[in-house]
C-alpha cells in the first residue's frame, strides 16, 4: 500500500521472530514426537475414555456459554441502570479471573462444608451433597467464566447495531422477540462459530478447574492426564500419546474455525442502551442479570471473605509465601514485559506490510498456544530440559517466563493488532509527508494513541501468568513454586484456610493490575505528547 510508510527493519525484526518463535514450537512438538517414536513399552492410559470426556465437558461448556452469553449480552444492551459500566467491566473482568479461584469460591458455596450445605444443614436438617465436584461442578466453572466472556464480545456486536436500522425497528413497533429475530439474531450469529470455537478450546485445554473440582479418574481429561502422567507416575510414553491426541484434535479445530469470522477483542466501554423493551421483557431481561451478575461474582465475594480473615495473618507468617509472591511477582512482570517485546515486534511489523501474505506469516506464529497448550506446551520444554540433560530445577525460571509469555501472546497480538493496523491506515500519508523514523513514528504518533491498549496487554500477560497452574506443575519443585502452586499445594494437604489466603490475594492482584496498568499507562502516553 502507498500509503504506508516503508519500515523495512520493522518487517526485518517481525520476520526474525515469527520465525524464531516457530521454530521454538517446533522444537517443542519436535521433542514430543521423538518421544513417542523412541518409547517403548506400554502405558496404562486410556486415551478414548480421556478424549471422550474432554470432548463431552469442552462441548457442553461450549453450548451453556453460548447460550448462557447471549442472553446476558441481550439483557445488558437493554437495561438502563446505575452502575452498568461497572457490571459490564466485570465481565470483561471473566477472561483474566484465574479459573483456581473460581473453582475454589464454588467449593466455598457448593462443596461439601460450603455455604449451601450449612445453611441447608441448619434450616432444614439435610445436606445437598456435593455439587461442585464432578462435571457439573466443572460445567458450572467454565460457564462463569467462558459464559461472561462471550456476552462480553456478543454485547460489542449489539452494541454496533446501526442506528439507522434501530430507528427503523422502532418505527415499524417490533416487539422484543421481532428484534430479536431481525436485529439482534443477525448481528450475533457471525461471531457464534468463532467465538464457539474460542470456547471450545479454552475448555478442552482446561487444567486447574478439571484438577480442583474433577472429583476423580472419572471427569478426568486429557490435560490433567498429562500432568499426572508426567508428575505423578512418570509415564512418559502415556503423557506423549496424550499430548499427540491434545495436538490433534486442537490443530483440527483451529483448522475448521479458521473459516469463520474472527473474534476481535474488545475491552472499551459499552454504548449507552438507546432501545427499550416492553414490561415483560424487561423484567425478563432484569431477572437474567440478576442471576448472571450473583452467579459470576458470588464465588469472588465467597473468595474474599473466606480468605481475609484468620487464615491471612497466618499465611503472612510464612517465609514460603513470601518468596511464593516474590516469584509470583518476578514471573508475572518478567512475561509481561516479554510478551510486550514480542507483540509490539509482531504487530508493529505486520502493520509495516502490504502483502497480505506476508501479514498471516507474520501472525500465525503468535497463536501457537491454541494448538499447543500449556501443560502440553510444559511437556515439550520438559523433553527438551531433559534430552540436554539439564536438570529441570535450573532451567524452570527462564521456562516458565518463556511459557507464560507464548500462552499470553495470542491475546496480546489481538490486543495491540487492531490500533496499529488502524494507525497505518489513518495516518500512513501523514507519517511519510513528515519524514519520520521508524521510532519518531513510534514515540510521536503509534505510542500516544496507543497507551491503553499496552497497558490492558499487559495486565492481561501478567495476569494470566499470576494465575497459571499449568505450566509451573510441572517445573515447580519445593525451592520453586509461585502462588497457584502453593495453593494447590495447600489443597493437597487439607489447609484451606491457607489455600483460602492466597486465592484472595490471586483475586485482588488480577483485580488491581487488571484495572490499574491499562489507566496508569493510558496517562503515561498522555504525558509523553
Amino acid at each position: 500500500m502507498l500509503t504506508l510508510p516503508h519500515r523495512p527493519t520493522r518487517i526485518a525484526i517481525s520476520s526474525a521472530l515469527a520465525l524464531a518463535i516457530a521454530g521454538l514450537i517446533a522444537a517443542v512438538l519436535w521433542a514430543i514426537f521423538s518421544a513417542a517414536t523412541d518409547a517403548s513399552g506400554s502405558s496404562r492410559v486410556d486415551i478414548s475414555h480421556l478424549l471422550r470426556m474432554t470432548a463431552i465437558q469442552a462441548g457442553l461448556t461450549t453450548i451453556l456459554s453460548l447460550s448462557f452469553g447471549m442472553a446476558l449480552a441481550w439483557a445488558l444492551n437493554r437495561l438502563r441502570f446505575p452502575g452498568r459500566d461497572l457490571v459490564v467491566g466485570l465481565f470483561a473482568a471473566a477472561i483474566v479471573t484465574p479459573g483456581m479461584v473460581v473453582a475454589f469460591g464454588l467449593l466455598s458455596i457448593w462443596g461439601r462444608n460450603g455455604w449451601i450445605n450449612q445453611a441447608s444443614e441448619t434450616l432444614f436438617g439435610f445436606s445437598i451433597g456435593n455439587p461442585a465436584f464432578g462435571l457439573s461442578g466443572i460445567l458450572l466453572a467454565h460457564v462463569i467464566l467462558d459464559g461472561a466472556f462471550a456476552a462480553r464480545i456478543l454485547l460489542a456486536r449489539l452494541d454496533a447495531i446501526p442506528q439507522s436500522k434501530l430507528k427503523v425497528g422502532q418505527s415499524l413497533a417490533l416487539s422484543a422477540t421481532q428484534r430479536f429475530r431481525l436485529i439482534d439474531w443477525p448481528a450475533m450469529r457471525t461471531s457464534l462459530p468463532g467465538l464457539g470455537a474460542i470456547i471450545f478450546l479454552l475448555a478442552f485445554t482446561s487444567f486447574p478447574i478439571v484438577l480442583l473440582l474433577g472429583g476423580g479418574p472419572a471427569n478426568q481429561t486429557l490435560e490433567v492426564a498429562i500432568y499426572s502422567a508426567v508428575r505423578l507416575d512418570f509415564d512418559l510414553i502415556g503423557a506423549v500419546r496424550l499430548a499427540l491426541t491434545q495436538i490433534g484434535v486442537c490443530a483440527l479445530v483451529i483448522l475448521l474455525a479458521s473459516s469463520t469470522t474472527p473474534v476481535v477483542s474488545v475491552h472499551g466501554r459499552s454504548l449507552p442502551p438507546t432501545w427499550g423493551d416492553g414490561f415483560g421483557a424487561r423484567v425478563l431481561q432484569g431477572l437474567v442479570l440478576v442471576l448472571a451478575t450473583v452467579g459470576f461474582a458470588l464465588p469472588l465475594v465467597s473468595v474474599l471473605i473466606d480468605g481475609l480473615g484468620s487464615g491471612l495473618l497466618r499465611v503472612f507468617a510464612q517465609a514460603t509465601f513470601w518468596w511464593a509472591l516474590g516469584t509470583s511477582l518476578v514471573i508475572g512482570s518478567a512475561s509481561a514485559a516479554l510478551t510486550l517485546v514480542l507483540a509490539l515486534a509482531l504487530t508493529l511489523g505486520r502493520a509495516a506490510s502490504g502483502s497480505r501474505a506476508a501479514r498471516t506469516l507474520l501472525g500465525t506464529p503468535s497463536f501457537a498456544y491454541l494448538a499447543v497448550p500449556a501443560v502440553v506446551l510444559s511437556l515439550g520444554f520438559f523433553l527438551i530440559v531433559r534430552n540436554l540433560g539439564v536438570a529441570p530445577a535450573q532451567a524452570a525460571p527462564v521456562v516458565v517466563i518463556i511459557a507464560n509469555s507464548l500462552l499470553a501472546l495470542p491475546f496480546a497480538v489481538a490486543t495491540l493488532g487492531p490500533p496499529l493496523d488502524a494507525v497505518a491506515r489513518s495516518r500512513g500519508k501523514f507519517i511519510r509527508s513528515l519524514g519520520l523514523s521508524g521510532w519518531q513514528q513510534f514515540r510521536l504518533v503509534e505510542y500516544p494513541l496507543l497507551g491503553k491498549d499496552i497497558g490492558l496487554m499487559l495486565a492481561l500477560a501478567f495476569c494470566f501468568s499470576l494465575g497459571d497452574l499449568g505450566v509451573i506443575a510441572l517445573f515447580g519443585t519445593q525451592d520453586f513454586q509461585t502462588l497457584p502452586l502453593m495453593m494447590f499445594r495447600a489443597l493437597g494437604a487439607y489447609r484451606n484456610n491457607d489455600a483460602a489466603a492466597i486465592a484472595a490475594i490471586l483475586l485482588v492482584g488480577t483485580i488491581v493490575a487488571f484495572m490499574a496498568l491499562p489507566r496508569l499507562f493510558e496517562r503515561l502516553a498522555h504525558a509523553s505528547r
